[in-house]
């Protein structure tokens, strides 16, 4: 029988070195491995929340494409979306380490990888219907045409059986062609969400205006039930389609150690606090409190809480 999941994603996990020390990454000599993809975040962030979760992907059968799965298994993330590729490898990426609460240099090594050639081919009908829940990111949206093609056929089915979306538009421009073609495909994607979460530069890009209301209503004028927008030290503004709207203020934080999976991790309060019934304001303030605690360690995903330790 087909497990019963709270939430699928699908995206692209790759192993991750982290420099232990600060400078220019071509001088660093020790790193740390560890493992990066936004959707991975996601789907790690939400099942140390105690969701059941699945991650839909491809890994190379090499050393890289083990340890994503190591990882996957001691995280408690269902796997069986997952596929072996024994044609294409898993990507890599090396990061560099600040100190100053700047953003870290990340370089990718993802060309022609496993995950790129994701398609409508990954689509298990009965696997993605065992979900309640499908999160989305525009990060495997811009791996490939095919892996486009997976998203817009995963969304289109699972909005049709009345299932909640999210998405989170996570904008990559390198790995478009142009920006056009990014606006155009990834607002095809998030008007067939229930809740979409841009960050107020995204939102800008990908609708033209400049103020979160006018990011929001683009989206509410589509269908979209509730926009999210992250507007930085000033916390997220939010709007619904029933036309609730406000503010909630952010969570100061005195050290800033690593301001990668800021994002995912309010990704995954949002989603977690809405999953079980939390208002809207209160799924922004969990929001806000786990990319808090995101941005304080080094890692992608370090950071990312256990059930027992989110207090609220």
């Amino acid at each position: 029988m087909q497990k019963r999941l709270d939430v699928i994603t699908i995206g692209e996990a790759m192993t991750m070195f982290v420099a232990t020390e600060t400078g220019d990454l071509r001088h660093v000599e020790r790193f740390i491995k560890r493992v990066a993809g936004a959707e991975l975040n996601v789907a790690t962030g939400l099942a140390r929340l105690g969701l059941n979760v699945g991650w839909v992907s491809r890994v190379g059968n090499d050393s890289f494409g083990q340890f994503v799965l190591d990882c996957l298994k001691k995280e408690g993330i269902d796997s069986a979306g997952v596929t072996l590729d024994d044609r294409y490898p898993t990507g890599f990426q090396v990061k560099s380490k600040v100190d100053n609460g700047t953003d870290p240099i990340v370089e990718y090594f993802r060309k022609g990888s496993a995950a790129s050639h994701l398609s409508t081919d990954d689509f298990i009908p009965g696997y993605f219907s065992s979900a309640r829940h499908l999160h989305l990111s525009g990060v495997a949206a811009a791996l490939s045409a095919s892996s486009y093609a997976l998203l817009d056929h995963a969304a289109t089915t699972l909005k049709a059986q009345g299932k909640s979306i999210s998405f989170d538009p996570n904008l990559r421009p390198v790995l478009w062609k142009s920006e056009a073609e990014m606006v155009e495909k990834l607002n095809h994607l998030a008007f067939k969400a229930d809740w979409v979460l841009p960050g107020l530069k995204e939102g800008t890009i990908l609708t033209g205006e400049t103020t979160p209301e006018g990011i929001a209503d683009f989206y509410l004028e589509q269908g979209v039930k509730a926009v999210i927008v992250k507007i930085g030290a000033d916390g997220a503004w939010f709007k619904t389609s029933a036309s609730e709207q406000g503010t909630v203020p952010a969570i100061h934080v005195d050290n800033v150690v690593d301001t990668v999976g800021a994002g995912d991790g309010f990704a995954v309060g949002v989603i977690s606090a809405l999953l079980e019934g939390k208002t809207l304001p209160q799924a922004v303030a969990r929001g806000n409190k786990i990319g808090s605690l995101a941005i304080q360690v080094q890692g992608d995903s370090e950071g990312l809480p256990a059930r027992h330790q989110l207090s609220e």
